[in-house]
């Protein structure tokens, strides 16, 4: 007998009582100073200090302790708030490194691509192509300089040199990747929806209700820099039950109170070299996409659920103690003890602040003496 699965009239949003603001508040708080924490103390080291010595070991080291600290965000979405992250499509393997590319619906829809590469242990090796002016964030900033995001202004000839350089950084197959893309550029409104049909219908484009259309040029560049050493490309496709929900809505735990995600794997021999094929493939993929949409608004769910399991609850717990051992100690650290501490704490602030503006990130030792040789004997 067939379950009945509730529609999105019959699920609300939660009322945002004190008691769900108050746990908001304390969640982001929790979250925001073991990121401090981990930047200060083990970015540094991870992405500095090591990086002086080998690129591979510095992102394996800035990879673990982030990773810790990404965990934390699914074990918030998942085990505290109760929301139910369903997958369908089909189940992917482990330790691929992959080129993801997913539809907008919303701000938070790249926290919840977290779930899905925990699950496959890579939540620390996932990097996203995001705007710019996201750099900017006060923290936030300095995690996604670390973690090597790459920031584009939307232009094609102003990014297409620094995107260009920063994926040719990522080439080596050994270390792990996940490379996260939004071809729509930006997140999904009725707005942003009504201009992109106007300019599919002027232009002969497919005229699509549910995403918008995608821009092509850097799914093309990231394909043509790192195709060599990808295992796959995978199209990940977000719902929401019962609304796309607000980064706040997230922290409170009012909404939502389902994320349905259906991935599809597609070998890199499935998809075309030529920028121009390329450039209809996925237009073709994005018409699907809005066809899988249509087909959640009206069914409530997406095709062969159950692709994923459930998270571990005492995984999540254990690497919450730790997390929170590790910044309570730092913590104890910075404020208690000597007053080096202090002073290591501001240097690696300004450090940090400095690196995210200029985009500065150490080159190895040996690749700096070979430079330098390289130009005396030039």
């Amino acid at each position: 007998m067939e379950v009945q699965k509730p529609s999105n009239d019959a699920m609300k949003h939660l009322p945002l009582t004190p008691l769900r603001a108050i746990r908001g508040v304390v969640c982001l708080l929790v979250l925001v100073s073991t990121a401090f924490m981990m930047l200060v103390y083990f970015g540094i080291l991870g992405a500095v200090i090591i990086r002086l010595f080998s690129i591979h070991y510095s992102r394996r080291v800035t990879s673990f302790f982030f990773g810790a600290w990404i965990a934390l965000w699914p074990f918030l979405f998942e085990k505290i708030n109760n929301t139910k992250v369903i997958f369908s499509g089909e189940t992917v393997p482990d330790g691929e490194r992959i080129l993801l590319i997913s539809n907008h619906r919303t701000e938070v829809d790249w926290m919840y691509l977290w779930d899905l590469a925990l699950r496959k242990g890579c939540q620390g090796y996932i990097k996203y192509i995001l705007k710019s002016s996201l750099m900017k964030l006060p923290l936030f900033g300095w995690s996604f300089h670390i973690l090597e995001f790459i920031s584009v202004e939307r232009k094609w000839e102003v990014d297409e040199l620094n995107m260009r350089r920063m994926l040719s950084s990522l080439k080596d197959p050994q270390d792990s990747l996940w490379l996260a893309l939004f071809p729509e550029g930006t997140d999904f409104t009725e707005q942003k929806c009504i201009r992109s049909q106007k300019y599919a219908a002027e232009n002969g484009l497919p005229v699509l209700k549910h995403v918008l259309l995608p821009k092509t040029k850097g799914f093309s560049a990231c394909l043509e820099e790192l195709r060599g050493s990808l295992d796959a490309v995978y199209d990940v496709t977000i719902g929401y039950k019962p609304s796309c929900p607000t980064f706040f809505d997230n922290a409170s735990g009012v909404n939502p109170s389902e994320v349905h995600m259906h991935v599809q794997r597609i070998p890199l021999d499935n998809i075309p070299t030529s920028e121009d094929e390329i450039t209809t493939w996925l237009m073709n993929r994005f018409h699907l996409k809005d066809q899988l949409l249509s087909d959640f608004d009206s069914q409530g769910h997406f095709p062969h659920e159950g692709s994923e399991g459930d998270l571990s609850t005492l995984r999540c717990l254990v690497n919450l103690v730790a997390a929170i051992v590790l910044t309570g100690t730092c913590a104890y650290l910075t404020i208690f003890s000597s007053i080096w501490f202090k002073i290591y704490v501001s240097l690696a602030c300004a450090y940090l602040t400095a690196a995210t503006i200029f985009n500065i990130r150490p080159l190895p030792l040996v690749s700096l003496v070979k430079a330098l040789f390289k130009c005396k004997s030039s």
